[in-house]
């Protein structure tokens, strides 16, 4: 065939844009089909208008079907910036600041950390239960509060788009509380500073989550597993019962996000939340029992 003779033949050209040449054949019709013209069927592409005319003589069966497995089958992505995660890292590091200005540091970082018995107003101790939370607030170097807020930053900017702002802040929140009640539980009289237990959580809950979706989690769960070996070797100053409390409720939150995941579990997911926060209180009533 001449040259002449295949600019002649319109079957060589898309017949929505005649000056497309193109060799794909709509699977229906077989009609030649540019890029811009072809929609992916279950079986090659289909035309425009091929396309038109199925939708249009879908039975209700099939538009009902086409509804429920078109929803989202993983945790909604909402976009946005990160801005629990930047308003998170400012705070932190304008607390550490404050710890060290001479006179006020010490203070605010003894005000702020976790000491599990004065959680307990029957022992001779200032009661002070908000620092199950604060204690992510204080560091006790520059090193440990880069190294955390290094973290926060690399995880938070990509799993607070996925999971939405109120969500990233309940996990992290939440995470910071199984942290404490499990240096509560295991590390009764141990004094502990640092956003390591939220980090921990926020590993953990990107390890389900990620698993949830189907991405390759092999690089998250090395590098969790190297530090949570770290926790565990003598001469390190590290609170092992932190990290594995946030972990373990981290991993349950990312479990609860992912699971209940559609607008109509919404009322579900904020209700398990909250049974979380309840259940990690709760656990609270346990130390006095196997420490007074």
């Amino acid at each position: 065939m001449t040259s002449a003779d295949f600019q002649k033949n319109t079957d060589n050209y898309c017949y929505r844009h005649p000056e497309r040449q193109s060799f794909v054949l709509c699977q229906r019709c077989l009609r030649t089909i540019c890029p811009e013209c072809q929609t992916q069927g279950a079986v090659g592409v289909i035309c425009p208008e091929c396309m038109a005319e199925q939708r249009k003589n879908r039975t209700t069966a099939q538009r009902k079907a086409e509804r429920r497995w078109s929803r989202p089958r993983a945790v909604a992505t909402y976009g946005g910036r990160p801005v629990v995660t930047y308003a998170i890292i400012a705070l932190t590091a304008l607390t550490y600041l404050i710890t060290l200005i001479p006179g006020i540091g010490d203070v605010v970082q003894s005000t702020l950390l976790f000491w599990a018995p004065s959680l307990y107003p029957v022992l001779p101790v200032a009661f002070e239960p908000w620092t199950v939370l604060t204690v992510a607030l204080v560091h006790s170097s520059f090193w440990h509060i880069g190294l955390n807020m290094l973290a926060l930053w690399l995880i938070g900017r990509s799993l607070e788009p996925l999971l939405g702002r109120w969500r990233f802040l309940a996990l992290y929140v939440l995470s910071t509380l199984g942290g404490s009640v499990a240096v509560a539980l295991l590390s009764f009289s141990t004094p502990v500073v640092g956003a390591s237990g939220a980090i921990f959580g926020l590993f953990g809950a990107l390890l389900v989550i990620g698993r949830h979706l189907g991405a390759n989690v092999t690089g998250i769960a090395i590098i969790l597993g190297l530090n949570l070996v770290i926790g565990f070797i003598p001469g390190f100053n590290v609170s092992w019962q932190a990290h594995v409390g946030g972990l373990v409720v981290g991993a349950l939150v990312g479990f609860i996000f992912s699971v209940t995941r559609s607008p109509r579990r919404r009322i579900l997911q904020i209700a398990l939340l909250i049974a979380v926060a309840v259940g990690l209180l709760a656990l609270l009533l346990i130390p006095p029992f196997l420490y007074f």
